[in-house]
């Protein structure tokens, strides 16, 4: 039997490593899908807590929003990230404060 704290835990690994890869990565590709793992852990919250609770399907209606939500933001950032190499030929966040001058 998998209990809520199995999600739990899973999803607290998952937001961990999310927090590590936007953390510690200089590359936008990868600062963008550790913010991608960090929605999925709150999307395995919001639907563990429903699926424990009498509360019916609100987590996974939140959860669908979320989804729709991280769908736009991957367009937006990916429109941002190719845009950064059109004009610096490099994806590095650090290099991107170039961009004001």
């Amino acid at each position: 039997m998998i209990l809520l704290q199995h999600y739990l835990l899973i999803s607290a690994a998952l937001f961990s490593l999310g927090v590590f890869g936007v953390l510690t990565r200089r590359n936008a590709i990868n600062v963008l899908m550790g913010v991608e793992l960090i929605l999925n852990s709150a999307n395995i919250n919001l639907v563990a807590f429903s699926r424990y609770s009498s509360s019916g399907i609100d987590g996974q209606m939140f959860a669908i929003f979320v989804i729709v939500v991280a769908a736009a933001e991957v367009a937006v950032g990916l429109a941002i990230v190719l845009t950064l190499y059109r004009l610096l030929k490099t994806v590095n966040l650090d290099q991107a404060g170039e961009l004001n001058k």
